[in-house]
Parts: C-alpha cells; structure tokens; sequence
C-alpha cells in the first residue's frame, strides 16, 4: 500500500466553492424543502466568517459582504425544524425553541460542520477556534454575524437498534456541544437517506438507522467546549 500525503489549507469561503458547500449541505437536509443553493450563496457572501478546507495551492476569490437577512432558505430551516420539534418532542420542548428562534432580539447562528470523508477529524480543533475568532471580530466591527446569542447544529448520527436499547452513535467532538445544550433533539432521516447511511457495520451488528440531532448551544458555552475539545484532542 502506497501512503499519499496531501496538505489541506483554511480559506474564506469563495464561490469556486459553490459546488462542494452545496453538496455538504445536501447531506445534512437530504430531501428536506430547503434551498440549498440560495444557503450557499449566502454563506459564500458571508465569508468572513468559517471556513473551507481545500488542498494546499487552490487559488480563491474572496468579497467581504453580510448576506441579506430573511431569505427564503433561512425561513425554510426554521420551518423545518419547528416541524420536526413538534413531531419529535414534548410540547414544552417545542415551546422553548419557537420561542428562542422567534425573538428577534437574541438572533441564533447556524453552525455548519460537515467534511468530505477523505478529510480527517482532527481539523475539528483549529476549525472550532477559528471561527470563533472570526465571530469576535464580528462583534468588535459590529456585523450581524456577531450578535448571535445561541447556535444551532445539525449533526449526523445513527442510532444503533435492538430489543433492549437505541445506542446514538455520535461523531466525538459533537459530544461537547451535547453536553451543554439549551436544547435538544433527534428525528429519523430513515426515509430521506440514500440506502448506505443506514444498514449494519457489519452481519453481527445491530441496524443501524440514520437520524439528525440538533442541538441549540448558548453562546456564551462556547469557550467550555473549546476547552474540551483541546483536552480531548491533545490526548
């Protein structure tokens, strides 16, 4: 076996990534009624802040402007997730977050981590840091990017079925974000997803059926999961 290495490198999000960002988002919302073309185009004119790994020496364009507030797409994942909430939850839980995504006053970020699989995890630290570096200097210049009072992630797990338990397969790091939540919940993607999400690792596992658990994070925990993430990462 031949070992390949290949350096990635940080960019601001630019719109020779069109493609790639569009195809992440399609593996968070599947089929769900969002438009994931119109979500791109706001994140690549709302580049400064995240990011995009590339490999190393891919030229980029870069225009710093705030997307426009109140598109379609933003109201779509709204909708989406109220609709899901109340299929899924407590009516109290459902309560909580149509109030908190109802008040405009104390806005809430979207936080989209999604990778190709031939990206490794361990990007996840110095992802993590930068952006909220990125989100402070938001705050200091007064951008709307940077007033945001909760986030919002969407993240990929499965759960693990048989007769005595459900076991959540998580992705580690999104561990951290769980742990101090405001707010969260699971629904199935069972009938959404393409027929290798799911399945067995292998014949003596358990199925396993793909889910979307969000998790609504208070700003002000994001340093504690930093913290967490660095330990768990450095180990």
């Amino acid at each position: 076996m031949t070992e390949v290495k290949v350096d990635f490198e940080a960019h601001s999000l630019s719109e020779n990534d069109f493609n790639g960002i569009k195809k992440l988002l399609q593996q968070v919302f599947l089929k769900a009624n969002i438009n994931t073309s119109e979500l791109t185009d706001i994140l690549i004119q709302q580049n400064h802040v995240g990011s995009v790994i590339r490999q190393a020496e891919v030229p980029e364009d870069s225009d710093d402007e705030d997307a426009d507030e109140g598109t379609q797409c933003v109201e779509q994942i709204k909708e989406a997730m109220l609709s899901q909430c109340e299929k899924n939850c407590k009516e109290n839980v459902y309560e909580q977050l149509n109030r908190i995504l109802s008040d405009t006053s104390k806005p809430v970020g979207l936080v989209l981590s999604e990778r190709f699989i031939n990206v490794p995890p361990q990007i996840a630290l110095p992802m993590h840091k930068q952006l909220q570096e990125e989100i402070a200097e938001a705050q200091r210049t007064n951008k709307p990017s940077g007033k945001c009072h909760y986030y919002l992630l969407i993240s990929r797990t499965f759960k693990k079925l048989n007769k005595s338990r459900v076991k959540v397969r998580w992705n580690t790091k999104e561990e951290f974000f769980h742990e101090v939540a405001a707010l969260t919940f699971n629904y199935s993607v069972q009938e959404e997803s393409d027929s290798f999400l799911g399945g067995r690792w292998s014949f003596d596992d358990a199925p396993m059926k793909p889910f979307r658990t969000v998790i609504l994070i208070p700003a002000d925990k994001i340093p504690q999961i930093m913290d967490k993430l660095k330990e768990y990462l450095s180990i």
